[in-house]
């Protein structure tokens, strides 16, 4: 397989996240004419052509001779997206490596989708990335067919490092559904955290705006201390949390409401959701 900057990369979908990859790409100094999108909006063709990537409707015409082919579309159409391009790969004597960002879609359904007419079927690699990938700072867990050599998986760590500061491969794909539910679903759980956080302080006083931002940057500071330091989440949180102190006195009300069985409970929801529409979108 070529390496990334000599690879031919195709985008079939131009949404939020195959945007923020593109961008990520470009920032990479990967050449703009190897990157293609297929797209059947206009409007987010008009911003794939504002970056000066190629772009087209024809999926075949992006991803029929491309070297990487990502599937970024809606999991409801992922199987005639992926079956319409099978039909274009007969002919190669080398397959593309798909990598699909379609959430639920599991590798044995992708598996039989790509299968070219003679019996062969390109290499696979699932991932689960996270909204944060928007301003680069996505945590993406991936999970590998088989087939996928060690150099593929070079490859494919680079691309998704345009976006994602945590790049984590798991060796079972029904780990990809806890994935899921740790930083697929993760980033929402911080929002809603902070969501309260504001609500609570508002009505203790404090503007709207005032919470807003200092909530906000309490979460940015303490996800970097998390990211840059070497001690565990526990360590700090000891760290922090004085002998009746203020802090001591909000962790044992989060004791009380049993806040770990919540969380325990919601991740654990999330996990089996995604296993369910694994199953039912296959």
């Amino acid at each position: 397989m070529p390496s990334l900057k000599e690879s031919t990369i195709a985008f079939i979908g131009g949404g939020n996240m195959a945007s923020a990859i593109i961008k990520g790409l470009v920032v990479q100094n990967i050449e703009k004419q190897k990157i293609i999108v297929a797209e059947p909006w206009e409007v987010n063709r008009s911003k794939m052509d504002a970056i000066g990537v190629r772009t087209t409707t024809d999926n075949v015409a992006a991803g029929g001779d491309a070297d990487i082919v990502i599937i970024a579309v809606k999991p409801q159409i992922t199987k005639t997206v992926c079956q319409e391009l099978a039909a274009s790969w007969a002919q190669r004597s080398a397959l593309p490596i798909v990598v699909s960002i379609a959430a639920g879609i599991t590798m044995k359904s992708l598996r039989e989708w790509v299968q070219t007419s003679d019996g062969r079927s390109a290499h696979i690699v699932r991932v689960m990335p996270n909204t944060p990938a928007l301003v680069n700072e996505g945590a993406s867990g991936l999970v590998a067919s088989e087939d996928v050599t060690a150099q593929e998986k070079e490859v494919i760590n680079e691309l998704l490092g345009s976006v994602s500061k945590a790049t984590e491969w798991v060796d079972r794909e029904e780990l990809l559904d806890v994935v899921t539910g740790l930083s697929g679903s993760g980033p929402a759980y911080f929002f809603a955290m902070v969501e309260h956080l504001v609500a609570s302080a508002t009505a203790l006083g404090l503007s709207k705006e005032q919470a807003t931002r200092l909530a906000a940057q309490t979460c940015l500071g303490a996800g970097k201390m998390l990211v840059e330091s070497d001690e565990e989440p526990a360590q700090l949180r000891k760290n922090v949390t004085s002998p009746n102190g203020t802090t001591h006195a909000a962790l044992q009300t989060f004791e009380a409401l049993n806040f770990k069985e919540i969380v325990d409970k919601a991740v654990q929801s999330a996990t089996a959701r995604a296993e369910e529409l694994g199953k039912t979108l296959g």
